[in-house]
């Protein structure tokens, strides 16, 4: 059975979803030592949480690109997660979800915004269906610290670990130590809200 071009996957379970992020380690020790963000971590810009472990690992290099030595997997609720979902708006002008480009931009003043790339394989290479990625701002942002979070780990030394496995070319032993990344069970509301198909 194909996978559909926009679905999210995830490692989730009756209560939680787990989402990644990627930060310089004045961010994320602190973060992982106390399970919240704080310190450095600037409530002012937008942070974007993604549900694929491997798109994590190309957006950061695999822990290697500045200011994104560290990988953190973020627990976060899934009323949290969902209500993202609830307040979002695509980053991109959609013909089958919009109008017209008014449309389209009448919906950007969401605190939230929805992104689809590329899937990406264990090598990096982009997969022909999409992975989601989620940018919270202002009022998203406060919701997510302070109220979503129940778990922050450090992952990076399973990136790590990943990495070189791919680079040996162990696949199989790779693909082992991935998260198991589950299709997410949307309500048709927000499926219809992010082109989810």
């Amino acid at each position: 059975m194909s996978t559909p071009f926009r679905q999210i996957r995830a490692d989730f379970d009756d209560r939680t979803v787990v989402v990644y992020q990627a930060y310089r380690p004045e961010i994320a020790g602190p973060a992982a030592a106390s399970g919240r963000f704080g310190g450095e971590f600037k409530r002012a810009r937008m942070t974007w949480i993604k549900p694929s472990f491997l798109w994590m690992m190309y957006r950061c290099g695999w822990a290697s690109k500045p200011g994104q030595e560290r990988v953190l997997a973020i627990t976060v609720t899934r009323a949290g997660f969902e209500w993202a979902l609830r307040n979002s708006a695509l980053s991109h002008l959609d013909r089958s979800l919009h109008r017209d480009v008014a449309d389209w931009r009448s919906g950007l003043s969401a605190p939230v915004r929805v992104q689809w790339d590329p899937e990406r394989d264990t090598h990096l290479r982009p997969l022909p269906h999409r992975s989601l990625q989620v940018g919270l701002s202002g009022p998203a942002v406060d919701r997510y610290c302070d109220e979503w979070i129940t778990g922050i780990e450090d992952v990076t030394e399973r990136a790590r670990t990943v990495r070189g496995l791919v680079a040996a070319g162990d696949d199989a032993g790779a693909t082992r130590l991935l998260p198991v990344e589950r299709p997410y069970p949307l309500p048709d509301d927000i499926a219809a809200r992010i082109g989810c198909r």
